[in-house]
């Protein structure tokens, strides 16, 4: 399953953008949002998110 984000949690600090391999990641409206079509579901950006905004659904 693909990545999802919390908008309400995200801060906008890009780490999940930087950390995907994939690309699937962008930001919009000053938060991530992930493109499931992209998505690899590696689990990357779960980790690289420091207030945990980011999850597999």
């Amino acid at each position: 399953m693909p990545a999802k984000v919390e908008a309400s949690t995200c801060t906008g600090c890009e780490s999940c953008v930087d950390s995907c391999p994939s690309e699937a990641i962008e930001m919009k409206n000053g938060k991530a949002f992930v493109d499931a079509e992209k998505c690899v579901d590696c689990g990357v950006c779960v980790d690289e998110c420091p207030v945990e905004a980011i999850n597999m659904e």
